[in-house]
C-alpha cells in the first residue's frame, strides 16, 4: 500500500510538492526580493491562439489522470461505487450549501492573509490569470479551477484519508499529515502560502473526518479558485496598489 500511495503522489501532488520546495529555495536565494517576484498560475502556453487553447485543454485533461486512478483504486463493485468518499448521489443540495458556507469561512480570511503576507514580504505576487484575452479564456480558467478542486480534494482528502486509515493512522495524524502535504505544494507562492494552506488543510481535514463527504470540499475549492482566476483582472484594475503585479 505504501508503494501505491507513493505512485499516486508521484503522478501529481507529490511531484508538485517537490518542485514547489525547490522553487522556494530558488526564490529565496535569488537577488530579487520575494515580494518583487511573481508566480503565474495559468500561463499562456503558445503565442498562437489555437495552439494555446489546445495545450491548455491537454494540460488540464492529463493532470486529471491521478483523479481517475484514485477513483479506480477506491471503486467498489456495489453501489454507491465511490461510497467511501461520500459520493453517493444523496444530499447533493445540502453538500453544495455547506461548500458555499466554506467559501465564506475561508475566502475572506484567505484574502486578508494574502494581502498581509504581501505587505510583509511572505508572498510572491500571484497572477492567477496569465492568459491573453480570448473567447475561451474564462471557460479555460473555470476548467482550471475545476481541475485544481478535483485533483487536490480527491487525492488529499478522499484517497489519503481512506488509505491511511487502512494503515492504522489516527484521525489527527492523518489530518496533520495531509495538511502538511497541501501546504507544501503551495510553497512556490512563498512561506505565507504554506501557512494559509496549512490552516485550510486542518479545517478541511477536521470537517471531512467528521462528515466523510467529499462534495462540500469540491464545491468550496472550485468556487474559491474560480473567483480568484476569473476575478483577478477586475481586482487588479480596481485596486492596483493591492493586487497589481510588481513592475
Amino acid at each position: 500500500m505504501w508503494w501505491e500511495i507513493a505512485i499516486v503522489l508521484a503522478l501529481g501532488l507529490g511531484q508538485s510538492a517537490v518542485y514547489a520546495i525547490v522553487q522556494l529555495a530558488y526564490r529565496l536565494t535569488d537577488e530579487t526580493p520575494l515580494a518583487d517576484q511573481t508566480a503565474t498560475l495559468n500561463p499562456s502556453r503558445s503565442d498562437r491562439e489555437l495552439f494555446d487553447l489546445i495545450y491548455q485543454v491537454l494540460s488540464i485533461g492529463f493532470s486529471l489522470v491521478p483523479v481517475l486512478l484514485v477513483c479506480f483504486l477506491l471503486w467498489q463493485a456495489r453501489r454507491p461505487h465511490l461510497g467511501r468518499l461520500g459520493l453517493d448521489g444523496t444530499r447533493v443540495i445540502g453538500d453544495a450549501g455547506r461548500g458555499i458556507l466554506l467559501v465564506v469561512a475561508i475566502g475572506v480570511p484567505g484574502l486578508g492573509l494574502y494581502l498581509a503576507g504581501r505587505a510583509l514580504g511572505l508572498f510572491v505576487a500571484v497572477n492567477p490569470a496569465g492568459l491573453d484575452a480570448h473567447w475561451w479564456t474564462v471557460p479555460i480558467l473555470l476548467l482550471a479551477a475545476a481541475r485544481a478542486a478535483l485533483q487536490e480534494e480527491f487525492v488529499v482528502l478522499g484517497y489519503l484519508f481512506a488509505r491511511l486509515r487502512q494503515l492504522g493512522w489516527s484521525p489527527w495524524t492523518i489530518i496533520i499529515a495531509t495538511s502538511l502535504l497541501r501546504a507544501s505544494y503551495h510553497l512556490y507562492q512563498g512561506p505565507g502560502a504554506f501557512i494559509g494552506n496549512l490552516a485550510m488543510g486542518l479545517l478541511f481535514g477536521w470537517l471531512y473526518q467528521r462528515s466523510g463527504r467529499l462534495l462540500p470540499f469540491l464545491v468550496a475549492h472550485f468556487l474559491i479558485d474560480a473567483t480568484v482566476f476569473v476575478g483577478y483582472p477586475w481586482a487588479a484594475a480596481t485596486w492596483p496598489d493591492l493586487f497589481g503585479l510588481p513592475s
